[in-house]
């Protein structure tokens, strides 16, 4: 008879930017098996270069997943002792005075605020808001995404009676009321990271008003009291702490067991991001990295790139590469290092970080009739590891000791040979996560943290599986490799 998993449960959920999913943890983090609920995100692109996603759509598929869940978890459910959640952040949606949503989301990959970015930047001191706010002035934040959408769309902008986040819409839904946690908000590009409140310069430059965003709170502050209709669809949660959702960097992070500043996190999703985590303020920013927030006690300095597994799956589409992933790896891995006479700058979606040019658009240099589809995917597979390279550089200006890297994520899970192939760009060792799922048992550690079932972050220890060893002398041929790809993106994207 197998035994009962100990408690206190977490049921955690996760908006990611293609999924949707609810999961059951018990009380040391772990998954409890057969628990869980997925559904997609409904995300479109339009052709001016929009990423949004329909709110309501969003909405109904988590209550979807939720229903599934508990379904699942049987009397199981009775010993939830708390939900809580990870968002993808950097996005923003309007609703009107009844709360219904009015725009789509606006996600952190809609580069139409890329112009507004311009303005923000001429008009204000943007060293200055960069220092208070841990953020650049560019389109993946707030601040370009409102004064873009003012302009495209007055009609609508005097309809919104509030701005606030998706996940805050959640629970607005939920709760007919709403908080947004100092995670969240960081992410925006409009909070003051070090006072904790919103910041009024850029409240002023957009024309919102304080009363039209969220409060601001820690993780550890729940909302509770369901709506009546919520309540009789989900009893057993309806009694619960409901913590914020934070910020998906600050779960990944803390479920890859990276909450130390001598760790840093190397995470492989849809997209791709350089994270190490500090309880000290970050006085000096590198150029071109970010500082958010995971809680009144931590902060979270790194850096993002709008690619990863998305190049991933569209170069498979393009190309048209064999469906079986077994043979595509055995092709990728028989390539030699930068062999293929590529280079390619891989910004399907614009740059974030660190060169922050949200216009920016890929490029392959190098093509000739010789050139195979498997080449043209290896060499945007090289062209994210030195874009990690990048990134990580930046990072030790500030944690020099952040030489421990673990990474997370299904792409470097699934794709061994891309995991060498970034583990030999950076010449260092790479421990990979064993945690298939990672953000949501971050969001199961902190949420154990906040109902004071641990003590401090690290006390339930995360699980890597193997670690991926550098080839030493391929070191040398990535780096003219890196600098080819360097000059390039000087040429076409640095003017």
């Amino acid at each position: 008879m197998t035994a009962t998993p100990a408690g206190p449960y977490i049921l955690t959920f996760d908006i990611g930017t293609s999924s949707l999913r609810t999961m059951l943890f018990d009380g040391d983090a772990r998954p409890i098996p057969g628990r869980q609920a997925r559904a997609e995100t409904p995300t479109r692109a339009t052709a001016d270069g929009g990423v949004e996603i329909d709110a309501d759509a969003l909405f109904e598929g988590l209550a979807g997943c939720f229903d599934g869940l508990l379904t699942q978890a049987g009397p199981l459910a009775a010993r939830i002792a708390a939900v809580a959640g990870a968002t993808l952040v950097g996005n923003v949606l309007g609703v009107d005075a009844e709360g219904q949503a009015i725009t789509p989301v606006f996600t952190w990959a809609d580069t139409r605020g890329t112009l507004a970015a311009a303005e923000l930047r001429q008009e204000l001191d943007e060293a200055a808001v960069y220092d208070r706010t841990g953020c650049p002035l560019r389109s993946s934040y707030m601040p370009a995404q409102l004064r873009w959408l003012k302009r495209a769309a007055p009609d609508l902008w005097q309809r919104v009676h509030r701005w606030i986040s998706v996940a805050d819409y959640v629970y607005l839904r939920l709760f007919g009321s709403t908080s947004v946690s100092f995670s969240v908000a960081s992410w925006s590009g409009m909070l003051d990271r070090r006072e904790l409140t919103w910041d009024a310069e850029l409240l002023a430059a957009t024309g919102v008003g304080l009363d039209q965003l969220s409060p601001l709170v820690d993780r550890d502050q729940p909302h509770s009291g369901l709506r009546p209709e919520f309540a009789a669809r989900w009893p057993a949660l309806a009694a619960v702490p409901w913590f914020p959702a934070v910020g998906d960097g600050a779960a990944s992070s803390t479920g890859c067991g990276c909450v130390h500043p001598h760790q840093m996190a190397l995470a492989l999703g849809t997209s791709g991001a350089i994270r190490v985590m500090v309880e000290h303020d970050v006085e000096h920013i590198p150029p071109g990295l970010w500082v958010y927030r995971v809680d009144r006690r931590h902060s979270l300095l790194g850096g993002a790139l709008s690619e990863g597994g998305n190049l991933f799956a569209w170069l498979q589409e393009m190309l048209k590469l064999n469906p079986d992933p077994a043979a595509v790896e055995a092709e990728l891995s028989a390539l030699a290092p930068d062999g293929h006479g590529l280079t390619m700058l891989p910004f399907l979606a614009g740059e974030r970080s660190p060169g922050w040019h949200g216009a920016a658009r890929a490029a392959i240099d190098g093509l000739s009739l010789h050139t195979r589809p498997v080449e043209i995917l290896r060499a945007g597979l090289e062209a994210i590891g030195y874009r990690f390279a990048l990134l990580a550089r930046l990072a030790h200006e500030v944690a020099p000791a952040a030489t421990e890297v673990i990474a997370s994520g299904g792409p470097i899970w699934h794709s061994p040979a891309w995991a060498q192939i970034i583990a030999d760009i950076l010449g260092v060792p790479i421990k990979l996560s064993a945690e298939t799922e990672a953000t949501s048992r971050g969001v199961a550690v902190l949420a154990l943290s906040a109902l004071g079932q641990i003590r401090s972050l690290d006390q339930l220890p995360a699980i890597t599986a193997h670690t991926c060893q550098p080839v030493l002398q391929r070191r040398a041929i990535y780096d003219a490799g890196a600098a080819r790809h360097q000059r390039l993106y000087d040429l076409l994207v640095d003017l």
